[in-house]
């Protein structure tokens, strides 16, 4: 049986002290599983998040991207090795939280576009380093470190699921699994379901679901082809329909520029714009309803009507589990 969680990057994309509460609402919304974005392994808050969680009863996972900082495909082999204490950092925490899956762009620095193909020694790099932190992992826990092909205007690197097989067969750790995400893979590749029905049962590791390209209702193909037919994708168990239909209210300002950034404000424009610090008037609706908040005004997810994006979604084939988290408008 499926397990249906929320992800905290919905509220927050800098988990800290401060977001706890999310793991609050995470409970109170009926979710069973929490997928927590960790994007400062330096200060994240372990300890806190992991007597929080427990005392909730949540099942947790984590996503993360790196940055220029700890870029393991970088020239330079000093931040390389960077990057690899930064992995190496962010499974201690999985292992402190229980967590069996590490997901998201961890092979490069997510946002790297060089302007040309990726190289014979970006690969050897990032396969190198990759190596490095899974031996790691490997002899401490039996966690899996997904990867995630992501499209061509957010990495040069790992695009389609393909690719990403190939890198786990190169890594050869055996812990290195594929995580695909509909968003992107409606982008680079021509199905959703082909490279999961012909990789899957042996790379598959993590999958995000997004059931359209930019507004709510365009392309529920993706969610009928990977959740309601698991087990022709390889996956195993059944998912049944149990989607949350809820929407991001008083969206931050660091989530419309990520919105800036996949240029995701298209097809949701009612209401005032929303205004953020890098993308003054991009076209973002802000919600009509904004009365139900998190602490300090932090945005809150539940009923009623709202102009926001996206909905995905996450599932571990292996562990029978799905991590959702949703973003949906009118």
């Amino acid at each position: 049986m499926f397990k249906f969680g929320v992800s905290t990057f919905i509220w927050t994309e800098d988990f800290g002290l401060q977001d706890l509460w999310t793991l609050d609402k995470t409970k109170e919304l009926g979710f069973e599983a929490v997928d927590i974005f960790i994007s400062q392994p330096e200060t994240f808050p372990t300890e806190a998040t992991k007597a929080r969680k427990d005392s909730l009863g949540l099942e947790v996972v984590t996503t993360t991207t790196l940055s220029l900082e700890t870029n393991i495909i970088d020239p330079d082999a000093k931040v390389r090795a960077n990057g690899v204490r930064s992995l190496k950092r962010l499974i201690d925490i999985n292992i402190a939280l229980d967590s069996q899956i590490l997901g998201g762009v961890n092979y490069a620095a997510w946002g790297y576009l060089p302007g040309r193909p990726r190289t014979e020694d970006e690969w050897e790099w990032s396969v190198t380093a990759m190596r490095e932190a899974a031996e790691y992992a490997k002899e401490r826990s039996d966690m899996v470190i997904a990867v995630e092909p992501v499209n061509r205007f957010e990495t040069h690197f790992l695009n389609i699921f393909e690719d990403a097989v190939r890198y786990c067969q190169d890594v050869g750790t055996g812990n290195v699994k594929v995580h695909p995400d509909t968003f992107h893979m409606i982008r680079e590749e021509t199905s959703f379901t082909a490279p999961i029905e012909k990789w899957g049962r042996e790379y598959l590791g993590y999958v995000h679901v997004c059931d359209q390209p930019r507004h709510p209702g365009d392309r529920p193909g993706a969610l009928e082809g990977v959740l309601h037919h698991p087990e022709e994708c390889g996956l195993r168990g059944t998912s049944g329909d149990r989607v949350l239909r809820s929407q991001l209210r008083g969206a931050q300002p660091a989530l419309c520029d990520l919105a800036g950034v996949r240029s995701l404000w298209r097809g949701t424009g009612r209401g005032r714009r929303a205004e953020s610090a890098g993308h003054r008037g991009a076209g973002l609706s802000e919600p009509a309803n904004m009365s139900s908040r998190g602490p300090e005004g932090r945005s809150d997810l539940g009923g009623g009507t709202g102009d926001c994006f996206v909905a995905q979604c996450a599932l571990r084939s292996d562990m029978s589990r799905v991590v959702i988290r949703r973003r949906l408008g009118r």
